[in-house]
């Protein structure tokens, strides 16, 4: 007998998985993407040239197709870039996933309909045409960079009321407008043309990247920020058991002590490694260990952001914060000073995607959005000494926890098992964090014995408790980053999550294997995971043959 069909909205790496995995469970499937190829945030229209990211080959990737090496291995220093990620992300498609992807189709909105099935309505993003689509559930990968988030003050409009006469757009549409960022010009007074001055507004990845890129090829680039992200970066490439280990972190007094010396460590002989002066702006990051907003530069690399801003080659206006545009060239900073700007692009984030297909009806019947906390959680609650005297942070009246269980599954809509979400969880391998979530998924929509919440309100309190731990343990950070890639945050403790969740499936946990001593410091691979199928298949055939002797 089939199984019904499920709408994946998404199609970047989390949607592609889980389409997968629920295929060879038996389930019909069918992504909905608006891109014109796969991969989402890696689709082809989508990654701009310099474009890296945190993780080394091997690191990001499916149990079921080996990646190849990167194409630019010398340059990154390993790392992977956006190229990698797009032709990985197509060949995982063309293999697995074949008719299966609707492209260029923009969801509208996403509701349920009285009979309990799910009506997606969609547009033909090149002639408009609607459609009402049927699924039996739902899995909302949709992801945290979709929608790009522009402040007034500094947008496209913002600009060309202020009279500024250059181009203004956001990083996601860099490679649209590369040829036209380089090909601008500075016409000074006397008619003569000069090089451009770009601004790049942003101290995060894509504003270092973009930097860098332009820097690289020769223009004049200033980059604008009040924090930047904190940076990891070693002389030599770290080894295995390091890079690819599980993290812990103790709770007595020498254990905080410890911790805290390493991290401090690990943050100082980082901006030694690019030579950072002690009164750099780029000092003034976020925190390594408070924060999630960390980059990964890996080995030293002349032509990366640190490098070409410790050359000369970028200029930094910070800590600064850019309050509109100047008319004719410039921008103007919350401290007065006026900054030439033939061009201004703008790496201000990106906002929640759900908001745009999920009218306040569905949102309240599913539960998803962020609510204020209801229980406040004492102190000793999470009695660590390592997270004695954390930062500064919003008051209690500001926070928000997420009503997402184990940033899956609406806490609200649990017992009704036809809603899920993937690729929410904020962690730092998303290969190996977006699989084992698809196989948790596709079990709890097959019906299969999991440990679970007995009711909403026991989900609830739990999604409650976890905002409230994240809190704790990254003050505000669930405030920075937008609900639909926050439902959790596991960044240093994604082995932790997955192993919770294979246990949900009753499943055998800490797989990199070792005792008590070396389990900590085993590599994690990918292999560990490719027979999650098969094992979960046979645990559901030997509940059904234990059920048929008990009823014989």
């Amino acid at each position: 007998m089939s199984l019904p069909t499920i709408g994946i909205l998404g199609a970047g790496a989390a949607g592609l998985v889980t389409a997968q995995v629920l295929l060879n469970d038996g389930f019909d499937v069918q992504l909905i993407t608006r891109d014109s190829s796969p991969g989402g945030v890696w689709a082809r229209g989508r990654v701009y040239p310099g474009l890296t990211i945190n993780n080394v080959h091997g690191e990001f990737r499916f149990s079921s197709l080996p990646m190849a090496p990167p194409l630019k291995a010398a340059e990154t220093g390993g790392r992977l870039t956006g190229d990698d990620m797009c032709a990985y992300m197509e060949t995982f498609a063309d293999t697995f996933l074949a008719g299966k992807i609707r492209f260029r189709t923009e969801i509208i909105s996403v509701q349920r309909s009285s009979t309990g099935a799910w009506q997606v309505t969609v547009q033909d993003t090149q002639n408009a045409a609607k459609e009402v689509l049927i699924f039996s559930h739902i899995v909302l990968c949709t992801g945290g960079c979709s929608n790009p988030s522009v402040p007034a003050h500094l947008s496209p409009e913002s600009a060309t009321v202020a009279g500024f006469r250059g181009p203004v757009f956001h990083t996601s549409k860099f490679r649209d407008n590369l040829d036209d960022i380089l090909n601008v010009k500075h016409v000074g007074p006397d008619g003569i043309e000069e090089d451009a001055s770009i601004v790049v507004v942003g101290g995060g990845k894509s504003a270092q990247d973009v930097s860098a890129y332009l820097a690289n090829a020769g223009r004049k680039v200033t980059a604008v920020f009040e924090t930047t992200d904190a940076m990891l970066a070693v002389s030599t490439p770290l080894p295995d058991f390091i890079r690819k280990s599980r993290r812990f972190l103790h709770k007595t007094w020498l254990g905080s002590k410890i911790v805290h010396f390493i991290w401090n460590r690990i943050t100082s002989t980082s901006l030694d490694v690019y030579s950072v002066p002690k009164d750099s702006p780029l000092r003034n990051a976020h925190s390594l260990f408070w924060g999630i907003r960390t980059n990964d530069e890996g080995t030293y690399r002349p032509n990366s952001f640190y490098a070409l801003v410790s050359s000369g080659k970028i200029q930094l206006a910070a800590p600064a914060r850019a309050t509109g545009f100047g008319e004719g060239n410039s921008i103007i900073l919350a401290d007065g000073r006026i900054l030439p700007a033939d061009a201004v692009i703008l790496a201000t984030g990106y906002s929640s995607s759900w908001g745009d297909v999920f009218d306040d009806q569905t949102v309240e019947e599913l539960g998803l959005k962020r609510h204020a906390l209801a229980k406040t959680f004492p102190h000793s609650t999470w009695d660590y000494a390592s997270l004695a005297n954390p930062p500064a942070s919003h008051p209690d009246s500001e926070q928000r926890a997420s009503s997402i269980y184990r940033g899956l599954v609406p806490a609200k809509n649990i017992e009704r098992r036809d809603f899920a979400i993937n690729g929410a969880v904020f962690t730092t391998n998303n290969g190996y964090s977006f699989e084992v979530c698809a196989h948790w998924i596709s079990s709890y929509f097959l019906g299969d014995r999991m440990r679970l919440p007995s009711s909403a309100e026991e989900a609830l309190a739990s999604a409650e408790r976890n905002s409230a731990w994240l809190r704790k343990r990254f003050p505000d950070m669930l405030l920075w980053a937008n609900e639909s890639s926050s439902s959790n945050l596991a960044f240093w403790t994604w082995p932790q999550l997955v192993d919770e969740l294979l246990e949900d499936m009753y499943l055998p946990s800490m797989r990199s294997g070792g005792n008590w001593l070396t389990w900590p410091f085993k590599v994690i691979d990918l292999k560990e995971v490719a027979s999650l199928a098969e094992e979960r298949r046979s645990k559901r055939r030997g509940l059904e043959l234990l059920e048929l002797s008990l009823s014989a």
